[in-house]
């Protein structure tokens, strides 16, 4: 348990990255010790007052006392800079997806539990008020046997996102339109009604040849492995801005759809002798940088570390449902 002020190093000073400092500089009792970036400080605009390292090796010797290092780089290199923060004896938070494949993320989990360390998933969505709602009704088992469940998530990333030398679209580092833009919806899927066995996939690269190495669209049909079927449709193809993220569940005794850009309201609640109630607003106070929505949840991942290491609450989202995500995004493409 620790009772001091809690050190952390970041890894990863890119648009995310930035965040993750913009929390850590604004939390009571947390201090911002240490950067990583393969650019300097003046490229990424980056207060020169905090070191600044060009490899996570440099940081980590230099830095030996680190409580914990959020790690916010290219996908592909998630697993590996895990393992090097978790053998300098540091508790890494890892941006989504916690590795590439699953083999990589057992690895994570592994020398976590060798070396005593907490591995802290950045699943933001599941402390949005909608989220938390749909997991009280889900544990009530209000809904009573579960149907389907249909999640369906439409955005747009065009050239504006995928820029010609940057890792965004490549197999290696950015791994696939799953991993990239909607694994936090697989996280809330397995979150609420646990793991699925993926029955029929069909991608397509519509819009994309010229820019990603992989779909930019697909349809997943499932069985829910605790019962009940569903889908998962989704597309990076949407003209000019996103249109929704949303989870459509049919029940024995109702049915609810959570919808919005990042399903953060409410469009519909009809169960059997339930009275929906109002929920908080989607978007926290504002004290932790210009941040809203789904971005402003990581405020929450942060309170949580800090809880955690002083010994005051579990865990919101850990190592194995971490490797989790990976697992099904895996299967999902290999049954492609």
């Amino acid at each position: 348990m620790i009772s001091k002020t809690i050190s952390f190093g970041v890894i990863g000073c890119g648009r995310i990255g930035q965040r993750h400092m913009e929390m850590i500089k604004n939390l009571p009792g947390a201090e911002l010790s240490a950067l990583c970036d393969v650019l300097p400080a003046d490229a990424l605009g980056l207060d020169e007052a905090i070191p600044l390292y060009a490899t996570v090796k440099a940081m980590l010797e230099a830095h030996p006392s680190l409580d914990v290092v959020a790690i916010a780089t290219p996908n592909g290199f998630h697993a590996e800079h895990a393992l090097h923060v978790i053998a300098a004896g540091a508790h890494p938070i890892i941006e989504k997806p916690m590795a590439l494949k699953r083999s990589d993320a057992e690895k994570v989990l592994h020398a976590a539990l060798q070396k005593g360390k907490y591995v802290f998933g950045v699943m933001q969505n599941r402390y949005s008020p909608p989220s938390a709602w749909l997991k009280d009704v889900v544990e009530q088992e209000l809904l009573g046997e579960i149907y389907q469940v249909h999640v369906d998530c439409f955005w747009n990333r065009d050239d504006r996102y995928y820029h010609t030398g940057g890792w965004h679209g490549t197999k290696k580092l950015d791994g696939g339109t799953l991993f990239t833009q909607f694994s936090h919806f697989i996280d809330i899927l397995y979150w609420l009604f646990g793991d699925i066995h993926p029955t029929s996939v069909r991608l397509n690269n519509f819009n994309h040849a010229h820019s990603i190495e992989f779909e930019d669209s697909g349809m997943v049909h499932f069985d829910l492995v605790q019962g009940g079927v569903g889908s998962l449709n989704y597309s990076t193809s949407v003209w000019d801005s996103n249109l929704e993220s949303s989870m459509t569940i049919i029940g024995e005794k109702g049915s609810i759809k959570v919808a919005g850009q990042y399903m953060n309201e409410v469009a519909h609640c009809h169960v059997e002798g339930y009275a929906m109630p109002e929920l908080a607003p989607s978007n926290p106070p504002n004290n932790y940088g210009p941040y809203k929505g789904s971005a402003a949840n990581h405020i929450y991942v942060y309170e949580n570390v800090m809880a955690v290491l002083r010994g005051q609450g579990p865990i919101t989202t850990n190592a194995l449902e971490g490797l989790k995500v990976v697992d099904i995004i895996e299967r999902i493409y290999a049954k492609a």
